[in-house]
């Protein structure tokens, strides 16, 4: 059933003028009679159908809401995507994607939900997903990658989140390492990258995105609203969430084929050009000691580079690092 719904939309999605039910019954190898009752299900989803005698039917509207219908409709993906699937409420993203790639799931398979209950953070930590409010998607990835070089696709992502960000408002995103997005210094989205690897190759990577998108300051927990907001909040304005979906699986394929094409080069020079507090001063503390650097880049492995003032550079992997604005740490 699904991939007939899925046939079917890519075809009307093509399609400029009218169809006829019978050139629709011969493309998909069904009946008409199953024809109208697909066309009737995308009607309950919001799709306004022209249907015409002698002629046949035409796509008028699509609805501004979130359903696997909805997303597909104008995705103009190669691969990303292809497989999608969508949940009204679940406990991870995440958990889910690491069940389908146990499952044989292909590579690029998306699963996007309405609400978390139990949605994760680096570090064990919760990440609050109210309903209808943001972006709860994980992306299974099969990259031919040694393990190394897993980090490199958390920056991909950032840089994505950071472009389609900037690119549809007046907003400067940063990103924080290694896997926050700020917007005037505070947090509006995050990246988990979670992987399955032997000693050489990967066998899978789960890429979980978790986006505040239209959350008012009610809808923030209190303890946290000093460095957590939303694209609503700072842009004043609604965003679309369907939308902004279907632009950050497009972006996100474009920056994954140039990354498979070009290496990590291009990645690290666009992360570096929204990184936070890059080229500025910071207080880092790690189990060894506590010193002012300034923070310079990153590494092709995901690593920080911080030069002390006596122009000594070191390579970060984990630290707690003092940002200064915006009142807190990571």
């Amino acid at each position: 059933m699904e991939s007939t719904r899925k046939q079917l939309i890519e075809i009307l999605n093509k399609q400029e003028g009218h169809i006829s039910g019978q050139e629709l019954s011969d493309k998909m190898g069904i009946s008409r009679t199953a024809v109208w009752k697909h066309m009737n299900e995308l009607k309950k989803d919001g799709y306004e159908i022209e249907a015409v005698q002698r002629k046949g039917y035409k796509i008028l509207s699509s609805p501004d809401k979130i359903s696997e219908n909805t997303l597909r409709w104008g995705l103009d993906t190669k691969w990303l995507g292809h497989n999608l699937y969508h949940f009204g409420q679940v406990e991870s993203t995440q958990e889910i994607v690491h069940e389908m790639a146990k499952q044989g799931k292909p590579h690029g398979t998306v699963v996007i939900a309405d609400e978390q209950v139990k949605g994760k953070g680096r570090m064990a930590r919760t990440w609050n997903s109210p309903k209808g409010k943001g972006i709860w998607m994980s992306v299974l990835l099969r990259p031919n990658l040694p393990p190394m070089q897993a980090p490199q696709l958390t920056l991909l992502a950032a840089t994505v989140l950071a472009k389609v960000i900037a690119d549809n408002s007046d907003l400067n995103p940063q990103i924080k390492w290694p896997n926050d997005l700020l917007v005037n210094h505070k947090k509006v989205s995050g990246i988990l990258t979670e992987m399955q690897a032997e000693q050489d190759s990967i066998q899978y990577i789960v890429l979980g995105m978790g986006i505040n998108v239209n959350q008012d300051k009610s809808d923030i927990p209190e303890d946290i609203l000093y460095k957590a907001s939303s694209l609503k909040i700072e842009s004043a304005e609604e965003w679309s969430i369907q939308h902004t979906i279907q632009e950050i699986l497009r972006r996100f394929e474009d920056s994954y084929e140039r990354y498979e094409r070009l290496g990590f080069g291009a990645i690290k020079k666009d992360w570096e050009h929204f990184g936070y507090r890059i080229g500025e001063e910071v207080t880092i503390s790690t189990m060894r000691k506590t010193w002012e650097a300034i923070l310079v880049g990153i590494e092709p492995d995901g690593a920080l580079r911080a030069r002390s003032k006596d122009g000594e550079e070191e390579k970060l992997y984990s630290a707690e690092i003092h940002w200064g604005e915006g009142g807190y740490h990571a």
